[in-house]
Protein backbone atom coordinates (compact mmCIF):
# COMPACT_ATOMS: atom_id res chain seq x y z
CA UNK A 1 0.00 0.00 0.00
CA UNK A 2 1.04 3.76 -0.76
CA UNK A 3 1.00 5.82 2.58
CA UNK A 4 -0.19 9.30 3.90
CA UNK A 5 0.48 11.49 6.49
CA UNK A 6 -2.34 13.13 8.21
CA UNK A 7 -2.14 15.87 10.55
CA UNK A 8 -2.58 15.40 14.15
CA UNK A 9 -5.71 16.97 14.42
CA UNK A 10 -7.14 14.81 12.19
CA UNK A 11 -5.67 11.79 14.22
CA UNK A 12 -7.25 13.31 17.04
CA UNK A 13 -10.67 12.67 14.97
CA UNK A 14 -10.37 9.40 14.25
CA UNK A 15 -9.37 8.41 17.77
CA UNK A 16 -12.52 9.36 18.87
CA UNK A 17 -14.32 7.41 16.48
CA UNK A 18 -15.00 8.87 13.40
CA UNK A 19 -13.68 7.99 10.28
CA UNK A 20 -13.32 11.22 8.31
CA UNK A 21 -10.10 12.67 7.19
CA UNK A 22 -10.36 16.48 5.12
CA UNK A 23 -8.05 16.85 2.20
CA UNK A 24 -7.08 19.93 4.05
CA UNK A 25 -5.58 17.34 6.99
CA UNK A 26 -3.04 15.58 4.77
CA UNK A 27 0.44 16.02 4.47
CA UNK A 28 0.40 15.39 0.67
CA UNK A 29 -1.43 13.42 -1.48
CA UNK A 30 -0.06 13.72 -5.20
CA UNK A 31 1.15 10.23 -5.65
CA UNK A 32 -2.03 8.58 -4.14
CA UNK A 33 -4.00 6.49 -6.74
CA UNK A 34 -7.93 7.43 -7.05
CA UNK A 35 -9.86 4.97 -5.02
CA UNK A 36 -6.94 3.03 -3.33
CA UNK A 37 -6.36 1.45 0.27
CA UNK A 38 -3.49 3.52 2.21
CA UNK A 39 -1.23 3.44 5.44
CA UNK A 40 -2.43 6.24 7.37
CA UNK A 41 0.50 7.41 9.82
CA UNK A 42 1.41 10.62 11.98
CA UNK A 43 3.75 13.15 11.26
CA UNK A 44 5.52 11.03 14.20
CA UNK A 45 5.73 8.43 12.06
CA UNK A 46 2.84 6.55 14.52
CA UNK A 47 0.58 4.06 12.15
CA UNK A 48 -3.27 4.86 12.86
CA UNK A 49 -4.38 2.28 9.99
CA UNK A 50 -5.68 1.83 6.71
CA UNK A 51 -7.92 4.11 4.72
CA UNK A 52 -9.53 4.61 1.07
CA UNK A 53 -8.09 7.46 -0.54
CA UNK A 54 -10.25 9.94 -2.74
CA UNK A 55 -8.43 12.34 -5.56
CA UNK A 56 -11.18 14.32 -5.77
CA UNK A 57 -14.11 14.36 -2.57
CA UNK A 58 -12.91 16.70 0.50
CA UNK A 59 -13.42 14.13 2.24
CA UNK A 60 -9.86 12.40 1.07
CA UNK A 61 -9.66 9.59 3.37
CA UNK A 62 -12.30 7.42 4.60
CA UNK A 63 -10.69 5.19 7.67
CA UNK A 64 -11.22 1.43 6.88
CA UNK A 65 -9.69 0.57 10.72
CA UNK A 66 -7.37 1.11 12.93
CA UNK A 67 -4.45 -2.21 11.86
CA UNK A 68 -2.52 -2.14 8.69
CA UNK A 69 -4.58 -4.65 6.60
CA UNK A 70 -5.32 -6.29 3.21
CA UNK A 71 -8.01 -4.54 2.09
CA UNK A 72 -9.27 -7.77 -0.08
CA UNK A 73 -12.02 -10.35 -0.37
CA UNK A 74 -11.14 -11.56 3.14
CA UNK A 75 -11.39 -7.90 4.63
CA UNK A 76 -14.91 -8.08 3.21
CA UNK A 77 -16.26 -11.16 4.01
CA UNK A 78 -15.48 -10.54 7.34
CA UNK A 79 -17.08 -7.27 7.52
CA UNK A 80 -20.01 -7.68 5.50
CA UNK A 81 -21.17 -11.38 7.85
CA UNK A 82 -20.28 -9.22 10.60
CA UNK A 83 -23.38 -6.81 9.23
CA UNK A 84 -25.61 -9.46 8.29
CA UNK A 85 -25.36 -11.38 11.51
CA UNK A 86 -26.53 -7.77 13.27
CA UNK A 87 -29.62 -7.54 11.43
CA UNK A 88 -30.24 -11.31 11.95
CA UNK A 89 -30.70 -10.50 15.80
CA UNK A 90 -32.58 -7.01 15.36
CA UNK A 91 -34.73 -7.24 12.20
CA UNK A 92 -38.22 -9.58 12.72
CA UNK A 93 -41.25 -9.57 10.79
CA UNK A 94 -39.63 -8.35 7.18
CA UNK A 95 -37.84 -9.96 4.71
CA UNK A 96 -36.84 -6.28 3.60
CA UNK A 97 -34.36 -4.16 5.82
CA UNK A 98 -30.21 -2.60 5.75
CA UNK A 99 -27.79 -5.52 5.79
CA UNK A 100 -25.12 -2.72 5.35
CA UNK A 101 -24.77 0.83 6.30
CA UNK A 102 -21.68 2.49 5.37
CA UNK A 103 -19.63 4.07 7.96
CA UNK A 104 -21.81 2.00 10.52
CA UNK A 105 -20.73 -0.67 9.79
CA UNK A 106 -16.95 -0.07 9.16
CA UNK A 107 -17.27 0.08 5.31
CA UNK A 108 -17.95 3.66 4.43
CA UNK A 109 -19.58 4.16 1.10
CA UNK A 110 -21.02 0.91 0.83
CA UNK A 111 -25.01 0.32 1.17
CA UNK A 112 -26.44 -3.49 0.91
CA UNK A 113 -30.58 -3.48 1.18
CA UNK A 114 -32.19 -6.92 0.94
CA UNK A 115 -35.44 -6.91 -0.87
CA UNK A 116 -36.87 -10.75 -0.41
CA UNK A 117 -33.99 -12.63 -1.77
CA UNK A 118 -32.71 -9.85 -3.92
CA UNK A 119 -30.06 -7.41 -3.33
CA UNK A 120 -29.59 -3.50 -4.07
CA UNK A 121 -26.13 -1.83 -3.62
CA UNK A 122 -24.30 1.28 -3.76
CA UNK A 123 -20.79 1.84 -3.68
CA UNK A 124 -20.59 5.61 -3.22
CA UNK A 125 -16.86 6.51 -3.06
CA UNK A 126 -13.76 5.63 -4.87
CA UNK A 127 -12.45 2.82 -2.76
CA UNK A 128 -16.03 1.09 -2.73
CA UNK A 129 -16.56 1.51 -6.61
CA UNK A 130 -13.18 -0.66 -7.17
CA UNK A 131 -14.38 -2.89 -5.16
CA UNK A 132 -17.54 -3.89 -6.22
CA UNK A 133 -17.06 -6.90 -8.49
CA UNK A 134 -15.52 -7.81 -5.14
CA UNK A 135 -18.30 -7.15 -3.37
CA UNK A 136 -20.54 -9.04 -5.33
CA UNK A 137 -18.35 -12.47 -4.71
CA UNK A 138 -18.59 -11.88 -1.19
CA UNK A 139 -22.08 -11.51 -1.23
CA UNK A 140 -23.24 -14.14 -3.39
CA UNK A 141 -21.20 -16.50 -1.60
CA UNK A 142 -22.59 -15.35 1.81
CA UNK A 143 -26.44 -14.93 1.03
CA UNK A 144 -27.00 -16.74 -2.31
CA UNK A 145 -28.95 -13.83 -3.91
CA UNK A 146 -31.69 -14.19 -6.28
CA UNK A 147 -30.43 -10.89 -8.07
CA UNK A 148 -27.91 -8.16 -7.02
CA UNK A 149 -28.67 -4.84 -8.63
CA UNK A 150 -26.90 -1.94 -8.69
CA UNK A 151 -28.16 2.07 -7.28
CA UNK A 152 -25.10 4.00 -8.05
CA UNK A 153 -27.20 7.37 -9.36
CA UNK A 154 -26.84 8.93 -6.17
CA UNK A 155 -25.66 12.31 -6.41
CA UNK A 156 -22.74 11.73 -3.84
CA UNK A 157 -20.61 9.97 -6.29
CA UNK A 158 -20.22 13.13 -8.51
CA UNK A 159 -17.96 14.93 -5.88
CA UNK A 160 -16.06 11.31 -6.19
CA UNK A 161 -15.62 11.93 -10.17
CA UNK A 162 -18.23 8.98 -10.25
CA UNK A 163 -20.61 8.23 -12.97
CA UNK A 164 -24.11 7.97 -12.58
CA UNK A 165 -25.81 3.86 -13.37
CA UNK A 166 -28.22 1.77 -12.25
CA UNK A 167 -28.32 -1.83 -13.76
CA UNK A 168 -28.83 -5.29 -13.01
CA UNK A 169 -25.20 -7.12 -12.17
CA UNK A 170 -26.25 -10.83 -11.09
CA UNK A 171 -29.55 -12.90 -11.42
CA UNK A 172 -32.78 -12.06 -12.63
CA UNK A 173 -35.02 -9.99 -10.75
CA UNK A 174 -38.69 -10.96 -10.15
CA UNK A 175 -41.49 -9.94 -12.69
CA UNK A 176 -44.26 -9.21 -9.75
CA UNK A 177 -41.74 -7.95 -6.83
CA UNK A 178 -43.07 -8.35 -3.28
CA UNK A 179 -41.78 -7.80 0.13
CA UNK A 180 -42.95 -8.40 3.31
CA UNK A 181 -42.88 -5.53 6.37
CA UNK A 182 -44.92 -6.12 9.52
CA UNK A 183 -47.24 -8.42 8.27
CA UNK A 184 -47.84 -6.20 4.72
CA UNK A 185 -47.10 -6.96 1.41
CA UNK A 186 -45.44 -4.11 -0.68
CA UNK A 187 -45.09 -4.09 -4.61
CA UNK A 188 -41.16 -2.93 -5.23
CA UNK A 189 -38.92 -2.30 -8.34
CA UNK A 190 -35.25 -2.20 -7.59
CA UNK A 191 -34.42 -0.60 -10.74
CA UNK A 192 -36.88 2.18 -10.82
CA UNK A 193 -37.81 2.84 -7.00
CA UNK A 194 -37.12 5.45 -4.80
CA UNK A 195 -33.59 4.93 -2.41
CA UNK A 196 -32.53 1.53 -3.05
CA UNK A 197 -36.47 0.06 -3.77
CA UNK A 198 -38.00 1.20 -1.07
CA UNK A 199 -38.11 3.85 2.29
CA UNK A 200 -36.61 0.54 4.61
CA UNK A 201 -35.26 3.62 7.31
CA UNK A 202 -39.36 4.32 7.96
CA UNK A 203 -40.36 0.20 8.84
CA UNK A 204 -40.53 0.39 12.58
CA UNK A 205 -42.31 4.00 12.31
CA UNK A 206 -44.79 2.33 10.05
CA UNK A 207 -45.49 0.40 12.52
CA UNK A 208 -45.53 2.40 15.33
CA UNK A 209 -47.81 4.77 14.16
CA UNK A 210 -50.46 2.06 14.73
CA UNK A 211 -50.36 2.72 18.64
CA UNK A 212 -51.43 6.31 18.13
CA UNK A 213 -53.61 6.82 14.80
CA UNK A 214 -57.33 6.78 14.97
CA UNK A 215 -60.31 7.94 13.24
CA UNK A 216 -59.85 9.98 9.93
CA UNK A 217 -56.16 9.99 8.42
CA UNK A 218 -54.30 11.50 5.81
CA UNK A 219 -50.73 10.20 5.10
CA UNK A 220 -49.09 13.10 2.92
CA UNK A 221 -46.20 12.24 0.59
CA UNK A 222 -47.66 8.61 0.92
CA UNK A 223 -45.07 6.80 -1.83
CA UNK A 224 -45.90 3.78 -1.48
CA UNK A 225 -48.48 3.67 1.06
CA UNK A 226 -46.07 2.85 4.09
CA UNK A 227 -47.82 4.95 6.66
CA UNK A 228 -51.09 4.74 5.14
CA UNK A 229 -51.82 1.00 4.50
CA UNK A 230 -49.93 0.62 8.16
CA UNK A 231 -52.65 3.30 9.56
CA UNK A 232 -55.77 1.48 7.97
CA UNK A 233 -55.89 -1.34 10.39
CA UNK A 234 -56.75 1.19 13.00
CA UNK A 235 -58.54 4.38 11.70
CA UNK A 236 -62.03 4.69 9.80
CA UNK A 237 -60.30 5.76 6.18
CA UNK A 238 -57.18 7.06 5.39
CA UNK A 239 -56.43 9.06 2.31
CA UNK A 240 -52.78 9.03 1.12
CA UNK A 241 -51.14 11.84 -1.02
CA UNK A 242 -48.26 12.07 -3.09
CA UNK A 243 -47.16 14.15 -6.18
CA UNK A 244 -45.95 11.69 -8.20
CA UNK A 245 -48.65 9.73 -10.14
CA UNK A 246 -46.36 6.76 -10.56
CA UNK A 247 -46.47 6.32 -6.33
CA UNK A 248 -49.88 7.13 -6.09
CA UNK A 249 -50.34 4.23 -8.83
CA UNK A 250 -47.80 1.94 -7.02
CA UNK A 251 -49.50 2.71 -3.66
CA UNK A 252 -53.23 2.10 -5.27
CA UNK A 253 -51.68 -1.42 -6.09
CA UNK A 254 -50.31 -1.95 -2.74
CA UNK A 255 -53.66 -1.21 -1.14
CA UNK A 256 -55.18 -4.43 -3.60
CA UNK A 257 -52.39 -6.36 -3.18
CA UNK A 258 -53.03 -6.62 1.42
CA UNK A 259 -57.06 -6.26 0.34
CA UNK A 260 -57.30 -2.77 2.13
CA UNK A 261 -60.66 -1.47 1.35
CA UNK A 262 -60.77 1.92 3.44
CA UNK A 263 -57.58 3.53 1.76
CA UNK A 264 -57.81 6.12 -1.21
CA UNK A 265 -54.87 7.50 -2.91
CA UNK A 266 -54.45 10.73 -4.84
CA UNK A 267 -51.51 12.52 -6.58
CA UNK A 268 -51.62 15.78 -5.56
CA UNK A 269 -48.96 18.67 -4.25
CA UNK A 270 -48.87 18.30 -0.31
CA UNK A 271 -48.50 22.12 0.33
CA UNK A 272 -51.41 23.48 -2.32
CA UNK A 273 -53.61 20.33 -0.75
CA UNK A 274 -53.21 20.91 2.76
CA UNK A 275 -55.03 25.00 1.92
CA UNK A 276 -57.28 23.83 0.18
CA UNK A 277 -58.45 21.47 2.88
CA UNK A 278 -58.08 23.95 5.28
CA UNK A 279 -60.23 26.53 3.36
CA UNK A 280 -62.95 23.80 3.11
CA UNK A 281 -62.67 23.00 6.71
CA UNK A 282 -61.83 19.92 6.41
CA UNK A 283 -60.53 17.98 9.83
CA UNK A 284 -58.79 15.24 10.66
CA UNK A 285 -58.01 13.10 13.98
CA UNK A 286 -54.26 11.97 12.30
CA UNK A 287 -52.22 12.86 9.94
CA UNK A 288 -48.44 12.04 8.96
CA UNK A 289 -45.69 14.34 7.38
CA UNK A 290 -43.14 12.29 5.90
CA UNK A 291 -41.65 14.58 3.02
CA UNK A 292 -38.77 14.47 0.93
CA UNK A 293 -35.49 16.01 2.32
CA UNK A 294 -35.82 19.91 2.40
CA UNK A 295 -32.23 20.35 2.00
CA UNK A 296 -29.01 18.51 1.64
CA UNK A 297 -26.97 21.31 2.52
CA UNK A 298 -25.90 22.71 5.91
CA UNK A 299 -25.69 26.28 3.81
CA UNK A 300 -30.01 25.85 3.17
CA UNK A 301 -30.41 24.80 6.15
CA UNK A 302 -32.66 28.17 7.46
CA UNK A 303 -35.08 27.44 3.83
CA UNK A 304 -35.52 24.31 5.17
CA UNK A 305 -36.66 25.41 8.49
CA UNK A 306 -39.38 27.70 6.72
CA UNK A 307 -40.74 24.45 4.38
CA UNK A 308 -40.46 22.29 7.60
CA UNK A 309 -42.89 24.87 9.56
CA UNK A 310 -45.04 25.77 6.89
CA UNK A 311 -45.82 21.77 6.50
CA UNK A 312 -46.38 21.84 10.03
CA UNK A 313 -48.78 24.61 10.63
CA UNK A 314 -50.64 23.50 7.65
CA UNK A 315 -51.64 20.17 8.93
CA UNK A 316 -52.26 20.96 12.91
CA UNK A 317 -55.12 23.15 11.40
CA UNK A 318 -56.63 20.21 10.17
CA UNK A 319 -56.12 18.41 13.07
CA UNK A 320 -58.95 18.07 15.48
CA UNK A 321 -58.09 18.65 19.44
CA UNK A 322 -56.38 15.46 20.58
CA UNK A 323 -55.56 15.07 17.53
CA UNK A 324 -51.79 12.87 16.65
CA UNK A 325 -49.44 14.68 14.09
CA UNK A 326 -46.53 12.23 13.06
CA UNK A 327 -43.55 14.71 11.65
CA UNK A 328 -40.68 13.32 10.11
CA UNK A 329 -37.56 14.74 8.48
CA UNK A 330 -34.70 12.62 6.48
CA UNK A 331 -32.62 15.79 5.97
CA UNK A 332 -29.22 15.25 8.48
CA UNK A 333 -29.04 19.06 8.01
CA UNK A 334 -31.93 19.30 10.14
CA UNK A 335 -30.93 17.86 13.89
CA UNK A 336 -33.80 16.70 15.98
CA UNK A 337 -33.28 19.75 18.25
CA UNK A 338 -33.39 22.09 14.95
CA UNK A 339 -36.85 20.03 14.38
CA UNK A 340 -38.44 20.38 17.32
CA UNK A 341 -38.12 24.13 17.79
CA UNK A 342 -39.17 24.48 14.26
CA UNK A 343 -42.52 22.56 15.34
CA UNK A 344 -42.92 24.77 19.13
CA UNK A 345 -42.38 27.61 16.19
CA UNK A 346 -45.26 26.10 14.32
CA UNK A 347 -47.42 25.37 17.42
CA UNK A 348 -47.00 28.97 18.63
CA UNK A 349 -47.96 30.45 15.23
CA UNK A 350 -51.12 29.01 14.38
CA UNK A 351 -52.44 28.60 18.34
CA UNK A 352 -51.80 24.78 18.81
CA UNK A 353 -49.60 23.45 21.97
CA UNK A 354 -48.32 20.74 21.27
CA UNK A 355 -47.88 17.55 23.74
CA UNK A 356 -44.49 15.37 22.62
CA UNK A 357 -45.81 11.83 22.59
CA UNK A 358 -42.53 9.87 21.29
CA UNK A 359 -39.42 10.78 19.95
CA UNK A 360 -38.51 8.47 17.20
CA UNK A 361 -35.53 7.91 14.58
CA UNK A 362 -34.76 5.45 11.65
CA UNK A 363 -34.80 1.40 11.64
CA UNK A 364 -32.53 -0.61 13.78
CA UNK A 365 -31.10 -1.86 10.30
CA UNK A 366 -29.57 1.82 10.05
CA UNK A 367 -27.70 1.65 13.11
CA UNK A 368 -26.49 4.82 14.34
CA UNK A 369 -22.64 5.17 15.43
CA UNK A 370 -22.28 7.63 18.14
CA UNK A 371 -18.91 9.22 17.36
CA UNK A 372 -20.74 9.14 13.25
CA UNK A 373 -23.09 12.04 13.80
CA UNK A 374 -24.07 12.02 10.07
CA UNK A 375 -25.47 8.03 10.22
CA UNK A 376 -27.94 9.71 12.09
CA UNK A 377 -30.42 11.43 10.03
CA UNK A 378 -34.05 10.80 9.82
CA UNK A 379 -36.46 12.27 12.90
CA UNK A 380 -39.96 11.13 13.44
CA UNK A 381 -42.00 12.77 16.03
CA UNK A 382 -45.16 11.99 17.79
CA UNK A 383 -47.25 15.07 18.97
CA UNK A 384 -50.83 15.55 20.05
CA UNK A 385 -51.81 18.56 19.29
CA UNK A 386 -54.22 19.93 21.82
Amino acid sequence: MQQVTVSYRAAKRVQQGHPWVFRSDLEADASLAPGSAVRVHLPSGKPLGVAHYSSTSQIALRMLGSREVAVDAAFLHERIAAAIATRRRLVHDADAYRLVYGEADFLPGLVVDTYGGCLAIQTLNQGMDALQPTIVEVLQELLLPQAIVEKNSASVRTLEGLALRNGLLQGELPPNHIITLNGLRFGVNLLTGQKTGFFLDQRENYAAVRRYARGKALDCFSYAGGFALHMASVCDHVEGIDASADAVSLAHRNAIENGIGNVDFREADVFHLLAGYQAARRSYQSIVLDPPAFTKSRAKREDAARGYKEINIRAMRLLEPGGTLVSCSCSHHVSPEALLEVLREASVECGRPLRLLEARTQAGCHPILLGVPETQYLKCFVLQVL
